[in-house]
């Protein structure tokens, strides 16, 4: 048993070595791509300041050449007043500047590319930068656990509701690392795009003012893209947290997703609470929030149902919580073969979130009749907060 012991203490130590070189090189990759973007972004800044002046120049070009024309074409038709050298004068001008006005609507163009590059060169270093910071929170977990003296690790194993709080722990990490990337994309990219649409605005209003339609119809457009961009980043920031699970509660946030749910997908859905519902730990709330966001993922996905039902009873040690759906079921003998793990993630993914609160679930499904997914949490006295 003391050799068993102390081989896997070396297996751990050694795992631990490893990942620790590696944090630490996702660190440096980390840093890497902070110098890069915000090089990037410096680069990105200069380029709209230039584009703007080129935008204008060409505006004044178009102007100007316009004029020009107008002026050639009276020195051209009256012959009496004009003499030859007033004829060249006015050609050459009007020459000079179509010349210009073709240089710097080429030189606009170029910058537009660039600008469009460089802004999406930004946000795939952005994703770098955010998905590095997940895998380096991940690992962070669990070093702490590996870190551990190993009876110890060995000792809470071997007591279940302390597995219990290990997996609420975990769950807690998950969504504490959730409420960051939402509060920054809130404070980040949700500003910068509330405040492209004010700018828009008002390019608008002034190219209206010189009636230049291209450009109107251009910045038309982008505003457009812009506030659907904003309301998908607000869509993104409630799917990562709620934040009504912190403020009204898990019975209010289900009502409200499942209403969006039936919006989004045009699949009816109806909730059903049975019991008093009473408030538990942050992490055991956010864990059934995202087995419900599953169970109804899973629904859309694959069951071609045309009806989905979630219902949630409140029992004094436990929670039940059933998505029934009308949708064209499986073959539960499915589930005992690996190939299906491969390629079927949402309920293994569920199974195992089940798993971590100690808690139990049941399927109940067959071809051609719907499938049933009842989950069942026990609840002590210590996770109640009444």
């Amino acid at each position: 048993m003391d050799q068993h012991a102390s081989d896997i203490n070396r297996v751990i130590k050694n795992a631990i070595k490893v990942m620790e070189d590696s944090k630490y090189q996702i660190y440096e990759i980390c840093e890497s791509a902070r110098a890069e973007l915000e090089s990037l972004e410096q680069e990105l800044d200069i380029v709209l300041q230039e584009t703007v002046r080129c935008i204008d120049k060409v505006d004044k070009l178009e102007q100007d050449y316009r004029r020009a024309r107008i002026r050639l074409t009276e020195v051209s038709r009256d012959f009496v007043r004009y003499k030859e050298q007033d004829i060249k004068i006015a050609y050459e001008k009007a020459t000079t500047l179509q010349l210009d006005l073709m240089m710097y609507r080429e030189k606009e163009t170029y910058l537009k590319a660039r600008r469009d590059d460089l802004q999406k060169r930004v946000k795939n270093v952005e994703g770098s930068i955010e998905r590095a910071e997940v895998i380096a929170s991940q690992m962070n977990v669990v070093l702490e656990y590996l870190s551990g003296d190993l009876n110890q690790v060995t000792r809470i194993l071997e007591s279940a509701r302390t597995r219990q709080l290990i997996g609420l722990k975990i769950i807690l990490a998950q969504e504490e690392e959730r409420k960051r990337i939402a509060r920054e994309i809130h404070d980040g990219p949700a500003q910068s795009l509330a405040n492209i649409v004010l700018r828009t605005e008002i390019a608008e209003r002034m190219l209206m003012k010189q009636e230049f339609q291209m450009v109107q119809d251009e910045l038309i457009d982008l505003k457009g893209q812009v506030r659907a961009g904003l309301e998908e980043l607000r869509k993104i920031i409630f799917n990562l947290r709620p934040m009504t699970l912190d403020d009204l509660g898990l019975v209010p946030t289900l009502r409200k997703f499942v209403q969006d749910f039936e919006e989004r997908t045009r699949i009816h859905t109806a909730f059903d609470l049975k019991g008093k519902e009473f408030r538990l730990p942050s992490a055991m709330e956010a864990a059934i929030y995202r087995l419900v966001q599953e169970a109804y993922s899973n629904a859309h996905k694959h069951s071609n149902a045309s009806h989905v039902l979630l219902e949630m009873q409140y029992h004094a040690g436990q929670i039940v919580i059933i998505v029934e759906d009308n949708g064209v079921g499986f073959n539960l003998k499915l589930l005992e073969e690996p190939e299906y793990h491969n390629t079927h993630f949402g309920l293994v993914g569920m199974k195992e979130r089940v798993e971590l609160v100690e808690g139990r679930m049941d399927i109940d499904s067959k071809p051609g009749h719907g499938t049933k997914v009842m989950i069942t949490i026990p609840i002590t006295a210590e996770h109640r907060k009444e």
